[in-house]
C-alpha cells in the first residue's frame, strides 16, 4: 500500500497519458493510475487485464514514455499495476440515485457554485462526465471587478496543493448571460439538476433574482450568504453571520419562487446553528455548507507580501481543499445533530476529493455533495472513481443503495463527557512492516510520555507502565506498522496483550 501511495501520488495525471499510448498491451495504464490514487483500489483493478501481462513485457514502454522523467525519477508503473493487480473484485452495481429536497438526483455529486461551474461549456461538459448536478457559480444583478492573481495553494512537504485561497467573487458574466445559460443547460440535460446559487444586495434584489433564475429553469435556488471576500460589505459572510438576516434574505427569496430554497451557510462563525435554524424557520428547505474559510496565507519573506500577491498586496480569502475537510465535517455534523435542523435535506462540501471523502460526508447526514477545489486541481474527471469508487465500496459493505449509508456516523459522535474514560487502547506493532526508522519513538519521547524505547534494529519496544494509549505513535508511523491493540480497565500496574 505504502508503494502504490507513493508512486500514484507521484504521477503527474497526465492529458493525454503517454504511458497509456505507449502500452504494448493496450491497458488504460493512467486511468488504473488515477483510481488508485483517488482511493478507488477495486475500481483501478477493473481497468487491468487478467492475467496482468507486465511481467513479460521486456521493453516496458511505458516507463520511458512517462513525462515525470523530464523533471525527476519516474514512476515505476509496472510495480503499480502489479500493486494494483491484487485488489481485484466483482464490479459493483449498488445503485448512486438519491433524492434531495424533492428532487430525483441521478448520484448525489454536484458541482459547487465556482468557477468550476462558470457557464454553459464547462458544465455541459461535466454533465456528459457523469456530474449529476451542478450550482452555477453565484449570480447577482452586478459584475464584480475581479483582480489578477486570485489564487494561491499551500503545500506541506512533498504535497503542493494541501490547502487553497481565492479571493475571486460572484459571476463575472452579466445577469442576461447567466440566464441564458440556465434556460440552455436546462434544455439540453432536462435530468440534470441546475442549483441557481444567488447574492442580492437588499430584500427586493433577493426577490427579483429568485424569480429571475426559477423563470429559467433552475430546480433549487441556494442563497449565498456565505462569501468570505466580497469587496463591498453587507453581502456573503457579513449575511450568514446575522441571523436576522439569513431570515430576512430567505423570506425575499421565497416571495420570488416555488422551487426548493438552500441557504449556504458560512464557517466564520462559531456555532453555525442559530443562522440556518434562522434560515428554516423563515421557509428554506435545505441548508448547503461549508463556504470557504477566511484566511492569510504564504506571506513572502523577501517581500513581505501575502499570496495571491495583487501587487504586493494581498486580502482576507476563501480557504478550500482538502486540509478543510475536518472543519467541514464538525459543522455538518453539528447540524445534523440539532433538533430542529436533524430531519432538514443538507448539502455538504469542503474538502471533497475523492468517492471516501464523499462517503463521510454521506454517513454524516448529506444527500448531496458538491465539490470545487479537486476539479480545480484534477479536473471534471474526477467523477469517474468518485461514481466508481462509491459504487465498489457499497458493493463490498453488501449495500444496494448509498441511501442507505445516509447518516450512518451520526450516532458515533458523542459530547466528550459520553466518552469512555475508564479503558485505555494499546498500540499493537507488525514487526513485518516496521522498518526501524524510530519516528514513533522520538515523537513519544518529545510530545508524548516516553513509552517506546529502541529494540533490536531499532524497532519498538513498548513500555505499557508508561503508555497512556495516546497513540500518537501510530499517527506518525510512516509505514502503517502500528494499530489499535487491546483495550483493557485502567489498573495500575497492567500489562499489554500482544505486543
Amino acid at each position: 500500500m505504502l508503494m502504490l501511495r507513493e508512486e500514484t501520488g507521484a504521477c503527474f495525471l497526465c492529458d493525454p497519458a503517454p504511458c497509456t499510448a505507449a502500452c504494448p498491451y493496450g491497458i488504460e495504464v493512467a486511468r488504473a493510475l488515477r483510481s488508485a490514487r483517488f482511493e478507488n483500489l477495486s475500481g483501478a483493478a477493473l481497468h487491468l487485464p487478467q492475467p496482468l501481462p507486465c511481467d513479460s513485457c521486456l521493453e516496458k514502454p511505458c516507463l520511458a514514455a512517462c513525462v515525470k522523467t523530464r523533471a525527476s525519477r519516474g514512476v515505476a508503473i509496472d510495480t503499480a499495476l502489479q500493486g494494483i493487480d491484487g485488489y481485484r473484485a466483482e464490479r459493483a452495481k449498488a445503485s448512486l440515485a438519491i433524492e434531495f429536497c424533492g428532487i430525483p438526483c441521478e448520484n448525489p455529486f454536484f458541482l459547487s457554485s465556482s468557477i468550476v461551474a462558470n457557464d454553459y461549456e464547462m458544465i455541459s461538459r461535466a454533465f456528459r462526465m457523469g456530474w449529476a448536478g451542478a450550482a452555477i457559480k453565484t449570480i447577482g444583478a452586478f459584475v464584480p471587478k475581479e483582480v489578477s492573481p486570485r489564487f494561491d495553494a499551500i503545500r506541506k512537504e512533498a504535497t503542493p496543493f494541501m490547502g487553497f485561497k481565492n479571493i475571486e467573487q460572484i459571476s463575472e458574466h452579466t445577469l442576461e448571460f447567466n440566464l441564458a445559460t440556465i434556460r440552455k443547460l436546462k434544455a439540453e440535460f432536462p435530468t440534470k439538476v441546475i442549483i441557481a446559487s444567488i447574492m442580492g444586495r437588499d430584500e427586493a434584489e433577493w426577490t427579483e433574482l429568485a424569480r429571475l433564475v426559477t423563470e429559467a429553469g433552475a430546480d433549487i435556488i441556494e442563497c449565498n450568504f456565505s462569501c468570505p471576500h466580497m469587496a463591498a460589505d453587507g453581502l456573503g459572510s457579513d449575511v450568514g453571520q446575522n441571523p436576522s438576516l439569513v431570515a430576512a434574505y430567505t423570506r425575499a427569496v421565497l416571495k420570488g419562487t416555488t422551487v426548493p430554497v438552500l441557504a449556504k451557510m458560512t464557517p466564520n462563525l462559531g456555532n453555525m446553528e442559530p443562522p440556518a435554524i434562522a434560515a428554516i424557520e423563515a421557509g428554506a428547505t435545505g441548508i448547503a455548507a461549508i463556504n470557504t474559510i477566511k484566511s492569510v496565507m504564504n506571506v513572502n519573506l523577501f517581500t513581505y507580501a501575502s499570496g495571491p500577491d495583487v501587487a504586493g498586496r494581498t486580502s482576507v480569502g476563501g480557504y478550500s481543499g482538502k486540509a478543510v475537510k475536518p472543519i467541514a465535517l464538525r459543522f455538518i455534523q453539528s447540524l445534523k445533530q440539532n433538533p430542529t435542523l436533524s430531519g432538514i435535506p443538507l448539502s455538504g462540501m469542503g474538502g471533497i476529493e475523492t468517492w471516501r471523502d464523499a462517503a463521510e460526508f454521506i454517513a454524516l447526514g448529506c444527500e448531496n455533495i458538491q465539490v470545487t477545489t479537486a476539479v480545480m486541481q484534477y479536473g471534471y474527471r474526477i467523477i469517474d472513481d468518485m461514481l466508481e469508487g462509491m459504487r465498489q465500496y457499497l458493493g463490498a459493505m453488501g449495500l444496494d443503495s448509498v441511501r442507505q449509508i445516509v447518516g450512518k456516523a451520526l450516532p458515533h459522535i458523542v459530547s466528550a463527557e459520553e466518552l469512555d474514560r475508564d479503558t485505555l487502547c494499546y498500540p499493537r506493532f507488525n514487526r513485518e512492516k516496521c522498518v526501524g526508522c524510530g519516528r514513533c519513538r522520538i515523537s513519544c519521547d518529545d510530545a508524548g510520555h516516553q513509552a517506546i524505547h529502541a529494540g533490536d534494529g531499532n524497532r519498538p519496544v513498548l513500555n505499557p507502565g508508561q503508555c497512556v494509549g495516546c497513540h500518537l505513535c501510530l499517527t506518525v508511523c510512516p509505514t502503517e506498522a502500528i494499530s489499535q491493540g487491546a483495550r483493557v480497565a485502567k489498573k495500575p500496574g497492567v500489562q499489554a496483550a500482544g505486543l
